[in-house]
């Protein structure tokens, strides 16, 4: 069995922004010892932090009728068809929630 990949990035870096750098520093300290076991970070702890390295969603395998004329143009853009398919489908999914 051959090693599972992931060809789609979908890792982004974590960027602290201004507004949050001030908030950290006007918050009430004396709530940084309230548990022991969840320690304050400070914004330079999170720096090269990256979101969602190590997410893979969940794959179901199907079977669906396709337009020869459409799986030939997802082919021609080269290796990876089913992984574009997906990926078409997520964008317009995404849209449409937005969209609600």
């Amino acid at each position: 069995m051959s090693e599972a990949r992931t060809k789609t990035n979908s890792v982004s870096r974590l960027t602290i922004s201004d507004k949050t750098r001030r908030a950290y520093q006007r918050r009430d300290k004396s709530l940084d010892r309230a548990d022991p076991d969840a320690p304050v970070m400070p914004p330079e702890f999170w720096r090269g932090a990256s979101i969602g390295k190590y997410y893979r969603p969940r794959k179901t395998q199907i079977s669906f009728r396709i337009d020869d004329e459409v799986l030939d143009w997802l082919k021609s853009k080269g290796e990876g068809h089913l992984t574009r398919i997906n990926e078409i489908l997520r964008r317009q999914m995404m849209t449409r929630r937005r969209k609600r």
